[in-house]
């Protein structure tokens, strides 16, 4: 069965961009080392440090299925067809895709669901035993909160935003996760990995 992860880089104040959707140095670790780490659904390529690449490149390689919102797929116009680290994508939108998108990528492994539970499901039933990365912020958060959510993995970037997107949306109230499993640090990141206590 599949296992669903909320991920994101996040700053030490929990934010996961600032107000204006800029991430600002939050990313800046994945140039900063000599190890190549792929995204091997986008042929993206990153120079990050060993340590960075030990802990990200086996979590990127089993991510079947990405969930993410409306404007997250807006803001990247939905990396031109590839999902960013997954060989799918499902978008949670009340909105049919741009017509224009559409024709542009007749391809693209990209499928929609009107709600977080329904997109959550058709994740977990296109992963099979793979990984489901549903995208921290509103959508991760919204998904966490109806106790979707296996897993938390943070990139822990040291960096104080002081505003803009959280990442867990706008959840609210108490969640308990186990002791982090993974603690790795890299070269201006921390990774962190939970499994949420049931």
């Amino acid at each position: 069965m599949a296992r669903v992860v909320m991920q994101a880089v996040v700053s030490v104040d929990g934010f996961i961009a600032g107000p204006g959707d800029q991430v600002g140095p939050l990313f800046d670790w994945y140039g900063n080392g000599d190890t190549e780490l792929t995204a091997h659904a986008s042929g993206w390529t990153f120079h990050v440090s060993r340590s960075s690449a030990e802990y990200a490149q086996p979590f990127w390689d089993a991510i079947r299925i990405q969930v993410i919102g409306r404007h997250l797929f807006d803001l990247t116009n939905g990396w031109d067809g590839r999902a960013a680290a997954a060989e799918q994508l499902v978008v949670v939108t009340h909105r049919p895709l741009p017509e224009e998108w559409l024709a542009a990528h007749p391809d693209a492994p990209t499928h929609t669901a009107e709600s977080v539970e329904a997109g959550i499901a058709r994740a977990k039933e296109l992963a099979g035993d793979g990984l489901v990365c549903v995208s921290a912020g509103e959508v991760g958060g919204q998904a966490f909160t109806a106790g979707l959510v296996d897993e938390v993995a943070m990139d822990v970037a040291p960096v104080v935003l002081g505003e803009g997107v959280r990442f867990f949306g706008s959840h609210s109230g108490a969640v308990l996760l186990d002791d982090p499993d993974r603690v790795v640090q890299g070269d201006r990141v921390l990774h962190l990995h939970y499994t949420v206590r049931r």
